[in-house]
């Protein structure tokens, strides 16, 4: 896992106090990559999961049951 750094403004925060991780609807290739990471026995920061810090936590959740890029595409786009 990547450390807790905001995708959206870089910022750094702890999670425990603010923010959070979300994880995004899984496109098939994510799909793949959970299977791989599987297959292989490899852990990491999967593609479909971003950190976001406690000014963009919110909109992000809301918007969790879009594939990654989608959502960080609307998120940003309303900055």
């Amino acid at each position: 896992m990547r450390p807790p750094e905001c995708c959206i403004c870089d910022r750094e925060f702890n999670p425990q106090e603010e923010g959070g991780l979300i994880y995004f609807k899984r496109r098939p290739s994510d799909e793949a990559w959970d299977r791989d990471m599987k297959e292989k026995g490899y852990v990491g920061h999967p593609p479909y999961a971003e950190w976001f810090c406690k000014d963009h936590y919110d909109i992000a959740h809301d918007l969790k049951h879009l594939p990654i890029d989608e959502a960080l595409q609307l998120i940003k786009d309303t900055e």
